[in-house]
């Protein structure tokens, strides 16, 4: 049986990862960068990268592709261009972008540490207004919440 970190490690080994800062210095050079955020709608409209699009986990293989309810034009148009996966950490970034190199991308691309890092780091966000967001507002949006339940039994007891 694999479990979910399992899973992020054999995507890692397919894909190429970009740090935070690597990402800003190319969106310096390449404006029109696609980058492609894979989070939930609460979770990118409370902040993103701006222009960033979003396209949730959970309809990424139909968004890229025609024909279906969730189909995203300008993502399904994008197969021969470097895609920049984004999410909260880099792990389900890391799991998109292993997909849709299996669909066919040439180069889809996870930001290593996701929107945590791009936080930590300070670079900027905006909301679903193109607000910027605070960064003390994005440290305490970003800062863990696991409950007790979450964890594994064994877990529990140190906490």
């Amino acid at each position: 049986m694999q479990r979910f970190r399992d899973l992020v490690a054999a995507s890692l080994e397919q894909i190429e990862e970009l740090f935070p800062w690597d990402l800003e210095d190319r969106l310096g050079e390449e404006p029109e960068l696609l980058l492609l955020d894979v989070r939930e709608p609460y979770e990118f409209d409370a902040m993103h990268i701006a222009g960033a699009l979003n396209v949730p986990r959970g309809i990424l293989e139909t968004a890229c592709e025609y024909g279906f309810e969730e189909t995203v034009p300008r993502l399904v148009d994008a197969r021969d261009r470097d895609v920049i996966v984004i999410c909260r950490s880099g792990n389900r970034s890391a799991l998109a972008a292993a997909v849709m190199k299996q669909m066919g991308y040439r180069n889809p691309i996870s930001l290593k540490t996701g929107m945590r890092g791009w936080s930590d780091s300070e670079m900027p966000m905006v909301d679903a207004h193109g607000q910027r967001v605070d960064q003390d507002d994005a440290d305490s949006f970003f800062e863990p919440r696991v409950r007790a339940e979450q964890l594994a039994p064994e877990d529990r007891t140190s906490r």
